[in-house]
């Protein structure tokens, strides 16, 4: 089941550098990115309601949804059977919070993606290495989290293209998947991403843990608005993300136990 693509910035996708944790040694890097809108766009509501699943494993092979995409939509939903979902991890990798992440994951045995900003790779390329060799998907994300919605087809190319470098030099392989900041989509972005055999990737269930609104309400929001298909969108770079990260301890397995299973769009 796919959305409808919105080309408005969304209050969603990072808030950079606004932390003396943040993973990103130069603020300068990130001028202007907090100047981005944030004001809120109108999610697609998934209408699907959840059945029970046959066997409750915790990894699916990865979503079988590019078919499925209209032209000009990114995917908001995989759909892969009754109760998977998907779990998204954006604006990376950082030196701090990306292991941990890893390591909750490791812990409950899913997979997820990870939606790394190419600068950041250049800073930490062993970080994105251990994120490709434990299994787990690399999407790209721009080259320094640009709202791409107002760039030209030059700009655009540059900051996708720059990012698929990065993350081939750090990893040996090139992402098959386009995460947009802000989930700020334009003709330009999905011309490219077609041209580059890029899947353009959204989310369906936000729980602005970027905005740090304490553990309990990003762990609520998940539960509440989690439904079969859905593609949680969480955050391990862009400022201190100790919050996400208790929240993963916690809502991760009461997924499990409600019976979902995780894939990789």
């Amino acid at each position: 089941m796919v959305g409808i693509a919105t080309v408005a910035g969304r209050g969603s996708g990072g808030h950079l550098a606004d932390s003396t944790l943040d993973e990103v040694p130069s603020s300068a890097a990130r001028a202007g990115t907090a100047a981005k809108t944030h004001a809120a766009t109108p999610k697609p509501v998934h209408t699907g309601k959840p059945r029970p699943a046959a066997s409750h494993t915790a990894a699916e092979p990865p979503a079988h949804t590019v078919e499925h995409l209209a032209p000009g939509q990114p995917m908001y939903y995989v759909d892969d059977g009754p109760k998977v979902i998907a779990l998204t991890i954006d604006d990376g990798p950082s030196p701090v919070y990306t292991p941990q992440v890893l390591q909750v994951l490791e812990t409950y045995g899913i997979t997820a993606s990870f939606s790394m900003i190419g600068e950041n790779v250049t800073y930490y390329p062993g970080v994105a290495r251990e994120v490709a060799a434990a299994g787990h998907t690399i999407v790209n994300h721009t080259w320094n989290h640009a709202n791409l919605s107002w760039m030209g087809t030059a700009q655009v190319s540059a900051e996708i293209g720059q990012a698929t470098d990065a993350i081939h030099t750090a990893t040996g392989n090139r992402p098959a998947l386009f995460r947009a900041p802000y989930g700020a989509w334009s003709k330009a972005v999905f011309d490219y991403c077609a041209s580059e055999k890029l899947t353009p990737l959204d989310w369906s269930v936000d729980p602005a843990d970027w905005s740090r609104p304490g553990v309990s309400k990003i762990v609520n929001t998940i539960m509440k608005t989690t439904r079969t298909g859905s593609i949680i969108l969480e955050h391990d770079g862009g400022g201190n993300r100790s919050q996400t990260v208790a929240a993963l301890k916690i809502v991760i397995p009461r997924l499990l136990e409600e019976g979902y299973r995780f894939t990789i769009p």
